[in-house]
């Protein structure tokens, strides 16, 4: 089969929310691939005996969290004008996403994952402390060298040094048993920071009742291996 070579490369930036709060990496790119035929896209696709639309997230959602700053990346075998296509895609679009940006990137620019260098987050964790008693636990944590950390899962555990994936934390509120953080994390080859262990290394009661993105930050050249 003749499968026609990219013409464009479109980069979508959208939030997450609702229903697609608990869908999946995976799932989560199917709604897009569905979305993006019901538009009408030329999608361009892989070569081989199962061809895949040329699709690709920055960086992967985990269940649970919500966002308003995932990327997506689309190439097309055919060029269209960014914002008709926004305009399209809006119409189709499913329950739970919400669309923020539609432009064209360069074609042969490396992949969006292979640019990660952090995400940034606002973490709600219910515990009694007070906005002093959080801003001593946070200072304490970056002021240390390392901080070693076991991960379960499934049969595996994975032990590595937390403290490398923390750029950044901070307390926003701490009220009515609540408190409210902003996190900085390391997102690239080196490993992916998740706000509900950090919350838990900070002596938090209990996890985070909702972890939301709020960015995520590409390096200018992709991340070496």
């Amino acid at each position: 089969m003749n499968h026609p070579e990219p013409a464009q490369r479109l980069q979508i930036r959208f939030g997450a929310d609702g229903p697609l709060k608990y869908v999946s990496h995976l799932d989560l790119m199917r709604v897009w691939e569905r979305v993006c035929k019901r538009a009408g896209l030329p999608l361009a696709t892989s070569h081989g005996f199962s061809p895949r639309p040329k699709i690709a997230l920055a960086a992967p959602l985990a269940v649970g969290v919500t966002s308003e700053a995932e990327l997506l990346d689309l190439l097309l075998t055919e060029r269209v004008d960014p914002a008709e296509t926004m305009r399209q895609l809006s119409a189709e679009l499913t329950a739970g996403l919400t669309l923020f940006e539609v432009r064209e990137g360069p074609l042969k620019q490396a992949s969006l994952q292979s640019m990660l260098k952090a995400a940034e987050y606002v973490v709600d964790v219910p515990d009694p402390r007070t906005i002093e008693e959080w801003r001593t636990a946070i200072a304490a944590l970056l002021g240390r060298d390392e901080i070693p950390w076991s991960h379960q899962r499934g049969n595996e555990t994975k032990s590595y040094d937390l403290r490398k994936l923390v750029f950044d934390l901070d307390v926003v509120s701490a009220q009515d048993g609540v408190a409210t953080l902003t996190m900085r994390l390391r997102n690239d080859e080196q490993g992916a920071g998740r706000p509900e262990q950090v919350a838990l290394s900070l002596g938090a009661s209990s996890e985070p009742t909702r972890i939301h993105r709020t960015a995520i930050e590409l390096s200018a050249e992709p991340v070496p291996a």
